[in-house]
Formats: C-alpha cells, structure tokens, sequence
C-alpha cells in the first residue's frame, strides 16, 4: 500500500471514526467516510489487545498486503480499518474473505444512502 493512499494524521482518523458509518466482521471494524481527495484512503489500528509491538507491526503488515489485494482505491471513501482480536484466530484466506465482504457491504450501504 502506497503512503499516498494511507490515513496516518490523528485528527483524520478522528473525522473518519466520529461520522459512525461502519460495518462489522469478528476480525474487522471498516469505518468509512466521503473522501477529502479523489481516490480512496485507508488508516489501520491495532489495539494493544492484540499483543505487544511487535505483533502490532506484524498485523498491521499483514493488514497491508491484504488491503492491497481487495481494495482497487477507486472508491470515493476514506477508510478506517481497526483490528480486532479475532484476527489473530483466522488464517490469510479468511481474512481476506471478511475484509472483501466488509468493503462490499460498506459500499452496498453507502449507494443505498446516496452517499
């Protein structure tokens, strides 16, 4: 994931996570708001619930790579993605399989809104 398409500002996670748009997975919480750019932008967060630094940076590196494979950052939405303990409970392919479904249904939920 290139820098350009990442969230790494506070006060912009905090804009993103006080619209309260989201949607749910046991691994995943996708927050999401109208893009301040033209392409899509995602932050990630790791709770110390998940372990200590290290396996913080792991998952969050993990997180990366999965968000590349799923998102085409053509949507017009800044992305929150915080990361639940269930993560570490599931391998690659489901995780990918609970964050394609996440994005989709923030975008299903979003074009049902009209906006």
């Amino acid at each position: 994931m290139k820098k350009v398409r990442r969230i790494t500002k506070n006060q912009e996670f905090g804009d993103i996570l006080s619209c309260r748009k989201f949607t749910k997975t046991p691994s995943f919480i996708l927050y999401r708001k109208e893009a301040k750019e033209n392409h899509a932008r995602i932050g990630i967060s790791a709770g110390k619930k998940l372990g200590n630094a290290v396996v913080r940076n792991k998952v969050k590196r993990q997180v990366r790579s999965l968000i590349d494979e799923v998102f085409d950052f053509d949507e017009p939405w800044d992305f929150v993605l915080i990361v639940r303990p269930g993560y570490l409970k599931n391998d690659y392919a489901q995780l990918k399989n609970e964050l394609s479904d996440a994005r989709r249904k923030a975008l299903k939920s979003s074009a049902k809104r009209g906006k």
